[in-house]
């Protein structure tokens, strides 16, 4: 089957050159052609100084425009390998050590230990330097960099790794996860099928950058669809009303904690959400609870279209459809890019309604993690990749998940998800967010605990609590130990993260 393009220098032409592709609250925005221009002269400039085709730039970037161009930019001619601005030297040694990286793409006057790190491993730092006007417009600075010839020079091909990103190392070493250009070109092409992305959307991007649901369901499925996307600094509550009313964006896509955050303030902008624009809101990278999607809708008059997403897959693997198809609360839709399936522990795959781990094949996913035959050995069965997920498919094709295997919760050989008790939880008028997740017990190995914050000016007893969810659930799910927190930790992500949370509230003895 052919398609229109397969990697990133051929998707940027998909838009018309006059038209906004990449732009920033408050700024002028980059059009097509400027990305276009843009993403030549840095191929350019890489190739000069020894840098092409298969050669890793790391990228330390606050988010915004600019962290989004140079992602494209850099990945297509070279591969991108975005890191977290926030790490710590400690943290820079090791990715940049592990990534093998040939150069540091930093900011011009962004303080960071990165630099430090890059000098002390030999890695030649580049400064980006925006432009005075255009949002996202830059011009790259050498530095000290001696000519030579780049082995590859030119732009990217469909097999040239585009992206390199860790998987989260929650329980293990990070793992290195290559996306070629034609897992991205694929994923971006599924996201803008499923959205029905079109020239006039705009999404407002509020994700971070140096992950993969920002940079690709955001920037580049808006990008293959020769839509536009703005760009904010990051995800800010107090700020985000004024963008919806500013950038006037036709969809924005987030994670479930950042979604609650805005409806808890969303009283107060009536206004501007009348005025917005919004045709859909797009939740993915955690399980969305049914009350949050209820409650989103009703306050933005759109539909909520929960997907599902992981690295490895180079974002989307299933996503609810658009209306008029039905779309459920409690469900992460039906498969859109890759083939999915539930295998058992055997590799054997399962009939409809069998619970199962749930299993991917597709263009989107990527080949391989890096240099790590025994995670591979694990990861693929007869092609088939387990995404580490238990779930099953009803009799539509609808998947449902149950959990991540690692996160459920085995009580005394009873086996607890967490998001079926958070979703119990969740229907209490107190609670405004919950997280569900286990403590060591002596005697049954795990027992169930819950991490809640409650609704402003609300309070309720925690044997209150337990008995509403007694009432609904069989007892061994009923949370043994209930913390009340004004916030729950979560990710770099925003992701509430159930493993090792025992650990950070002081549980884990």
């Amino acid at each position: 089957m052919s398609h229109p393009f397969e990697t990133i220098p051929e998707l940027i032409t998909q838009g018309q050159p006059e038209d906004a592709a990449i732009g920033a609250p408050g700024r002028p925005s980059l059009t097509f052609s400027g990305l276009q221009d843009l993403t030549a002269r840095t191929i350019a400039t890489l190739n000069r100084v020894g840098i092409g085709r298969g050669d890793r730039v790391a990228i330390v970037q606050p988010n915004g425009p600019e962290m989004a161009t140079a992602f494209v930019a850099v990945a297509a001619g070279a591969t991108s390998a975005p890191l977290n601005p926030a790490y710590r030297a400690e943290e820079f040694d090791f990715y940049l050590g592990d990534l093998g990286a040939k150069a540091l793409l930093i900011l011009r006057g962004f303080e960071s230990p990165a630099r430090a790190v890059a000098a002390g491993r030999g890695v030649p730092v580049i400064e980006l330097v925006p432009s005075d006007g255009t949002a996202g417009d830059f011009t790259i600075d050498t530095g000290a960099l001696a000519p030579a010839a780049a082995r590859t020079p030119g732009p990217a091909a469909a097999d040239d790794v585009a992206l390199v990103l860790h998987t989260s190392g929650t329980t293990s070493r990070p793992k290195i996860v290559p996306l070629r250009q034609r897992n991205l070109a694929a994923s971006a092409r599924h996201i803008g099928a499923t959205l029905g992305l079109e020239r006039g959307d705009v999404c407002l991007n509020i994700m971070p950058l140096f992950h993969i649901h920002g940079l690709i369901a955001a920037v580049l499925s808006s990008l293959a669809a020769g839509a536009a996307v703005s760009c904010s600094p990051g995800f800010n509550a107090l700020k985000f009303f004024g963008w919806l009313e500013e950038v006037r964006p036709s969809w924005y896509t987030a994670v479930p904690t950042m979604h609650q955050t805005i409806l808890a303030r969303a009283d107060r902008h009536k206004d501007e959400i009348a005025r917005g624009r919004l045709r859909l809101v797009r939740s993915s990278s955690a399980s969305l609870p049914p009350q949050v999607m209820a409650s989103l809708e009703a306050t933005f008059g759109a539909p909520v279209i929960e997907a599902y997403g992981m690295t490895e897959a180079a974002h989307q693997m299933a996503s609810n459809p658009l209306p008029p198809r039905p779309r459920f609360a409690g469900s992460v839709g039906i498969a859109a890019g890759p083939e999915i399936g539930i295998m058992d522990e055997a590799g054997t795959l399962l009939p409809t309604d069998a619970l199962g781990e749930v299993v991917i094949r597709g263009p989107n996913v990527t080949d391989g993690y890096e240099a790590n035959p025994e995670a591979n050995a694990k990861a693929f069965t007869n092609g088939w990749f387990r995404t580490g997920d238990q779930g099953y498919l009803d009799a539509d094709g609808y998947l449902r998940l149950t959990g991540r295997l690692k996160e459920l919760i085995n009580r005394g050989g009873e086996k607890v998800s967490p998001l079926e008790v958070d979703a119990v939880m969740m229907d209490h008028p107190a609670v405004a967010q919950v997280a569900t997740f286990a403590i060591k017990h002596d005697k049954l190995g795990e027992e169930v605990a819950a991490a809640v914050v409650l609704r402003e000016g609300m309070s309720v007893e925690e044997r209150t609590l337990r008995d509403f969810v007694a009432a609904r659930l069989a007892d061994f799910k009923v949370p043994r130990k209930i913390l009340f927190m004004t916030e729950i930790p979560k990710g770099p992500t925003g992701k509430l993260q159930r493993i090792g949370l025992a650990k950070q509230l002081g549980l884990d003895p």
